[in-house]
């Protein structure tokens, strides 16, 4: 990893200079491009550690308002070492939800990117970017509270209570989630929550798969002249007769998330409520990300397409007409990682 002035620090014996919890974020993140970090809390440490060391290749300078650092930019200059400042950690906790997209690390926002570099503490699961965690949070403790079907590792409520109980200890959380927080990410409970609690939150928006995976195979949601519309469902649970009965008589495109164990019952519903059995229909796994895999059928053959292929979640259901477009060719391009293209 590279840090001030593109310098290659691995293996570099470096000095950080500053108030413990100013410098707390440039702590973590030079260890964690693998310098040797020594820390001087104040300017006569400082100035002790840079006379007897003859290792020191930069010193990271931390603004904590204390006026006695600039006695190091002369001892630096006096020894042809480096210097480099930047600006204290946040003294005050926070928490950012963030939504991390579709799958791949490269479609976070640059705001979501920012977010990332900035924490102290990360809490993810399977369905965000984490392949990617150690690179995009370089400082932050990494804490995988990850949820499966039928199984949560961290039950939510204990998930809001870490995230709280970890601001109020002054740091700056980021919750990573797949998609945008607002769409079945629960992000509107965990804002009011922590609000409820009195720390500051914020969200930070995502791309949701609910648009971006069937894209990804060359699906749009809405195409003149076959759909005007669509709606997404949350597939976690069978729909209800009522819900059925809408969802058939709608007219739109279909999108389902997380409905592959239902999917039975979906289709099953969806006939029954009168929805044509020749309607195109498909799936697509990990949408987004190196392992996507898409199988294309029509309403009354899903269900078994689904079973040969033993289709999984994280999955995206497309029901409509919508479901018969996309070219193959982009759609094979698109199994390609983006840094591979």
């Amino acid at each position: 990893m590279m840090f001030a002035g593109n310098l290659q620090l691995n293996g570099h014996h470096v000095l950080i200079a500053g108030e413990p919890r100013a410098a707390r974020r440039a702590v973590a993140r030079y260890r964690a491009a693998g310098a040797h970090v020594s820390e001087a809390h104040d300017p006569g440490t400082a100035e002790r550690q840079l006379n007897a060391a003859h290792l020191i290749r930069l010193v990271v300078a931390v603004d904590d308002g204390n006026a006695g650092w600039a006695v190091l930019e002369k001892l630096a200059a006096s020894q042809a070492i480096l210097i480099s400042h930047e600006p204290a950690a946040p003294g005050e906790g926070s928490v950012t939800l963030l939504g991390g997209g579709p799958g791949s690390s490269d479609l976070l926002t640059e705001r979501g990117v920012a977010a990332l570099t900035a924490a102290d503490v990360v809490f993810y699961d399977r369905l965000g970017p984490s392949h990617d965690l150690a690179r995009l949070a370089p400082g932050a403790a990494l804490v995988d509270v990850g949820k499966a079907p039928g199984h949560h590792k961290v039950p939510q409520a204990r998930i809001t209570e870490l995230m709280i109980e970890s601001a109020r200890a002054g740091n700056n959380v980021v919750r990573l989630k797949g998609g945008d927080p607002y769409v079945f990410g629960r992000g509107s409970e965990e804002l009011a929550d922590c609000r409820a609690a009195g720390i500051q939150a914020t969200v930070i928006p995502g791309i949701s798969s609910a648009i971006s995976v069937p894209g990804a195979v060359g699906i749009p949601v809405t195409a003149r002249g076959i759909s005007k519309g669509f709606t997404v469902l949350s597939g976690h649970d069978p729909f209800t007769e009522q819900e059925l009965g809408h969802m058939a008589g709608f007219g739109g495109t279909l999108v389902v998330l997380m409905g592959v164990a239902t999917l039975e019952q979906t289709t099953a519903g969806l006939l029954r409520h009168g929805l044509d059995a020749g309607t195109p229909a498909a799936i697509i796994e990990r949408g987004c990300t190196d392992t996507q895999r898409s199988t294309r059928a029509t309403l009354g053959t899903l269900a078994e397409a689904a079973r040969s292929a033993r289709c999984s979640n994280p999955a995206v259901i497309v029901i409509g007409g919508v479901a018969a477009l996309g070219d193959r060719d982009l759609e094979l391009q698109s199994l390609i990682p983006a840094v591979a293209r």
